[in-house]
């Protein structure tokens, strides 16, 4: 029987700019196409970074501007997208042009949220991926599931993990919550950037460890992980949200060809 494609989630933290978005799209679809068989690659980027440290730090273009970027991204380079969303009103338009809908892991408790997501998924034809927060067990997940289930059927919902609070500006990973959450009937998805920052670790902005990456994220597909949410740019210390954690577009195909390698073998 043959293996279900690596869902690959990758791209900008934020829309900075089209050109930006347009330049790491075009360098995905290139750099990856020897993997293209093997893998489901969907572009990401977010409108707007609503839970930013600082009150100066650059949140992104907007709703509107967002999807027409994202939407210009699918046109050109054929990609599925995906972008969070913060409120229930931003669901149906945000379906409208996205494939998959993410609710980002602080909103994850949010009833309204999950509802409002999985009904426009099924409106749309999109699926719901959300992120397990911070101070959520894997086992409760099946909360989340149980209320996404109102609207769409299992093969539409996504759970992510990433990262478990651990002290102050530190996170960690159960490598356990894998198969718990798969359990539930959904794919289970490995956020390799989020899982190494160190929130709020700079005063004003969050830190990370970039470098960490690749071993957690190796580590989390040979734990039974169904895909990897990672987020680059090709000039990590300049981007303008999560620099410490972003990697360095050049190296994605590596980290790609080593995640397929323990893939095909789990």
């Amino acid at each position: 029987m043959s293996k279900q494609p690596l869902e690959l989630f990758i791209g900008p933290c934020v829309l900075e700019s089209e050109a930006l978005a347009m330049e790491i799209a075009e360098s995905l679809k290139k750099s990856l196409e020897p993997f293209e068989e093997k893998i489901k690659l969907t572009f990401k980027g977010s409108f707007d970074k609503a839970n930013r440290s600082s009150i100066d730090s650059y949140r992104g273009p907007g709703l509107e501007e967002g999807l027409r970027i994202l939407q210009k991204i699918k046109d050109d380079f054929g990609f599925p997208v995906i972008t969070d969303f913060h409120y229930p009103d931003q669901a149906l338009p945000v379906s409208e042009v996205c494939d998959v809908l993410q609710v980002p892991a602080f909103l994850c408790r949010q009833t309204d949220m999950i509802l409002a997501g999985a009904e426009a998924c099924a409106k749309n034809g999109s699926r719901l991926k959300v992120k397990k927060g911070q101070f959520l067990s894997p086992e409760e997940t099946s909360n989340i599931v149980s209320k996404a289930k109102t609207f769409l059927k299992e093969d539409s919902i996504l759970l992510t993990e990433r990262g478990t609070t651990f002290g102050y500006n530190r996170l960690i990973v159960d490598m356990a919550s894998f198969e718990i959450m798969k359990s539930f009937g959904v794919k289970a998805i490995h956020d390799a950037t989020h899982c190494v920052q160190r929130p709020g670790g700079l005063g004003t902005s969050t830190g990370g460890a970039r470098e960490q990456i690749p071993a957690l994220a190796k580590a989390a597909i040979a734990a039974g992980a169904d895909g990897v949410f990672m987020e680059t740019h090709p000039t990590p210390d300049q981007a303008k949200s999560d620099p410490t954690n972003c990697l360095d577009l050049n190296t994605v195909p590596k980290i790609v060809e080593s995640l397929l390698k323990i893939y095909e073998v789990v």
